[in-house]
């Protein structure tokens, strides 16, 4: 026997390729806006230091004999621009661009984009081989004029660098911890249908009980109770069937073995016969020992897919009358020949019940069949009637004989299987099926199946009463 290994993923994998991109992509994406954030207000901190230069700067300039001067010692200038980690340089221009305090060379026309004419604009430079940051402040007074302020950036991308990495470093400490959590959570949750899985694996052909209950007590969920209980279910149908099978197998090896040893035994005496008369009665044996065979082949059969059905049957309104009355007209030539009357009343209704076609023709046969076999009377011609009675609740088929009953105590008895009335038995016919058949097909469509005498205390009437469609 070769095995073969799926190439599809399991169920932890894939519950796993379902949340785990997501939940990436969800961090992936916060931390971008936390570090935009971060980035936006250290460059604006920055910004605003070097903007409180600028209007420092600005404040100290005077017109001294019409010439716009810095009034402000090189001590205070170092005061003011001092930073502990950075480069500060600064230009104060006039209207016509000419330098008037600061680091020469300072132009606004260094920005990465042009001046307009806002009073302050912030840009990136390069000065003295250096990548700064700038920002030029446009004022009116004393004169117009322009103050510039740069400074190196590494402390502010040092800042960035320490922020970020304090807060992406710590998220993904706790993805990777939510990752395996939520790997460990779900491999714990689908651990029941694992065990389920090897449970059934190792589980032997004939063992059709139900799963134990300790191969889903690790997780107690719905979903896997569900499984469990269906897989049970299912087990229970396949147990029910293969009993059927069983039961139908032993049945046939036990009830043929009669027929068949008559047929035997017949051929065999006709064989040592020399006389062709004995011949003709040994031939005429032979046929009603298969004819008893052939019933009783139909009549396991029967028995057998009534157990495997088990109530799975659909059923549907069907009208009564009119199958009762085709069978009928397929049973009156036999009737004629056994010298019975077929009698019937009440078939031209259009009264429905629930049923099944195929159940109620089965049903119908085994008690005709059964009246024809049995339903003899002891003296004068024996009578069959079918009959339907309607009532508001439903419709009850009845078929009564006038033959000599069965006395109130075996009643019960012969609706099990293999139980036959004196009669029958002392006639050596049948084996004890019909009825046990008939209440089971009445029993898959919901049917109450009852055995009383016939009118006058005579013969036996079978009835079933039938619910009508809710």
């Amino acid at each position: 026997m070769s095995s073969s290994v799926s190439l599809n993923p399991s169920m932890r994998s894939r519950l796993l390729r379902h949340i785990l991109p997501p939940l990436f992509l969800t961090w992936a994406l916060g931390t971008a806006v936390a570090m935009s954030v971060a980035y936006y207000f250290t460059v604006s901190a920055f910004d605003r230091a070097m903007l409180d230069d600028a209007m420092l700067l600005s404040s100290h300039l005077q017109l001294r004999d019409q010439q716009l001067a810095l009034e402000m010692s090189p001590a205070d200038l170092n005061t003011v621009l001092y930073d502990q980690s950075e480069q500060v340089f600064f230009a104060v221009l006039s209207q016509d661009g000419q330098l008037v305090a600061g680091s020469p060379g300072l132009r606004p026309t260094n920005l990465a984009s042009p001046l307009g004419d806002s009073e302050i604009q912030y840009g990136d430079i390069s000065y003295r081989g250096l990548e700064m940051r700038a920002i030029v402040l446009a004022r009116d007074l004393p004169v117009p004029l322009r103050v510039i302020v740069a400074m190196t950036t590494a402390s502010r991308s040092q800042l960035i660098r320490r922020l970020i990495l304090i807060s992406v470093a710590p998220q993904i400490l706790l993805l990777l911890a939510l990752a395996a959590w939520l790997r460990r959570s779900i491999s714990a949750d689908v651990q029941p249908l694992a065990n389920l899985e090897m449970v059934l694996r190792h589980r032997e052909a004939y063992d059709l009980s139900p799963l134990p209950t300790e191969v889903t007590s690790a997780v107690r969920t719905r979903d896997v109770e569900s499984l469990t209980h269906s897989i049970d279910l299912l087990l229970a149908r396949i147990e029910q069937s293969v009993q059927a099978q069983r039961e139908f197998t032993g049945n046939v090896a036990h009830e043929l073995r009669t027929p068949l040893a008559g047929l035997r035994a017949a051929a065999e005496y006709g064989l040592a016969q020399t006389d062709p008369l004995r011949w003709r009665e040994q031939l005429e044996a032979v046929l009603l020992s298969q004819d008893r065979a052939n019933h009783l082949v139909d009549q396991l059969l029967a028995l057998a897919l009534a157990d495997e059905s088990g109530g799975l049957l659909p059923l549907q309104p069907l009208k009564l009358g009119e199958l009762v009355r085709e069978l009928v007209l397929r049973y009156l030539t036999r009737a004629d020949q056994a010298g019975v009357d077929l009698g019937a009343e009440g078939l031209d209704g259009e009264e429905e019940v629930l049923a099944d076609a195929t159940l109620l023709e089965g049903l119908l046969n085994n008690l005709l069949d059964n009246a024809l076999r049995h339903g003899r009377a002891a003296a004068g011609r024996s009578s069959i009637n079918i009959g339907l009675q309607s009532s508001p609740a439903g419709v009850t088929l009845s078929v009564t004989d006038n033959g000599v009953g069965i006395a109130e105590a075996q009643r019960r008895s012969l609706m099990q299987r293999w139980v036959q009335a004196g009669p029958a038995l002392v006639r050596g016919q049948g084996a004890g099926l019909g009825l046990s058949i008939v209440e089971r097909y009445a029993n898959l469509m919901h049917g109450q199946l009852t055995l009383a005498p016939g009118p006058g205390g005579l013969g036996l009437q079978v009835s079933i009463f039938f619910a009508r469609p809710g």
